[in-house]
């Protein structure tokens, strides 16, 4: 089992930076990819952003390419997501993922976190 605990969202206003961060525990010896997925008020959870375990491959949702940064650091079991130049249609839930490939599906994760809302003001 992995838990992951995401953290680092709050309110800010257009045009803002907010970094999240997930932290992983329990068997994080073994190889995931993580990914980010968002999810809004009465809208389907969509893909943000996924990174390999190595990290040296990432995918972005079109929405987000040039704006956000996923990154990890396995010393620290964690992952991070930069966000810059926040839009209102960023307003979300974004949840944190682990599975065992790095997918932009989020039936390929088997683990997710609880949730950290961002909410971004006109």
């Amino acid at each position: 089992q992995v838990q992951l605990v995401e953290s680092g969202g709050g309110l800010v206003q257009a045009g803002g930076s907010l970094r999240l961060s997930c932290a992983a525990s329990g068997r994080t010896g073994s190889t995931y990819g993580m990914g980010w997925f968002r999810q809004a008020p009465g809208k389907e959870r969509e893909f943000v952003a996924a990174i390999s375990w190595s990290g040296g491959s990432t995918y972005y949702a079109d929405s987000v390419k040039g704006r956000f940064t996923i990154s990890r650091d396995n010393s620290k079991n964690t992952v991070y997501l930069q966000m810059n130049n926040l839009k209102p249609e960023d307003t979300a839930i974004y949840y944190c993922a682990a599975g065992r490939v790095v997918s932009v599906n989020p039936r390929d994760y088997n683990y997710w976190g609880q949730g950290t809302q961002v909410t971004v003001s006109s």
